[in-house]
């Protein structure tokens, strides 16, 4: 997984984030990333935050922040303090954090969480272990509807 010090700030401008209430908001940089015609078998272990468009054949144990991309493959467990879901998960999710699943997110498996947000759209067959405390939300994307309207009018 290469390209290390990715800018957060890139992906939030491009998806029009402001409020600062979603997972990467919060980020600084990826320093780790899989891009969309990549496969790795392993495991992927640390402190740093990923993000994966490709394909991954393993386990996930980091202390950070890991997005699995729209177009993104992971077949086996992960566990993470935030992840944020918008590709397709065969496996277990535990967050110590939040989990977030994006409209375009599909996951077969257990999901553990206190805190969880399910975009309308997004697809998961399994169950959802929680504590008392645990929050779930679900939300309608319109970061991504603002944008659109942004572009449109800037032709």
């Amino acid at each position: 997984m290469g390209n290390p010090g990715l800018k957060i700030e890139e992906l939030l401008r491009k998806f029009g984030r402001k409020q600062r209430r979603r997972t990467l908001d919060h980020v600084g940089d990826f320093t780790g990333m899989l891009g969309p015609q990549s496969v790795y078998m392993g495991t992927i272990q640390g402190k740093d935050n990923h993000i994966v468009y490709g394909e991954v054949h393993g386990e996930c144990e980091i202390e950070g922040t890991l997005v699995l991309g729209e177009g993104g493959h992971w077949k086996g467990n992960i566990r993470a303090a935030s992840i944020v879901i918008a590709g397709h998960v065969e496996g277990d999710i535990h967050a110590t954090t939040k989990l977030e699943l994006a409209h375009t997110a599909f996951v077969r498996g257990k999901i553990t969480s206190p805190v969880v947000a399910i975009a309308r759209g997004a697809t998961h067959d399994g169950s959802i272990r929680m504590a008392k405390q645990t929050q779930i939300t679900r939300y309608h994307e319109r970061r991504e509807s603002l944008e659109k309207d942004r572009d449109e009018k800037e032709k």
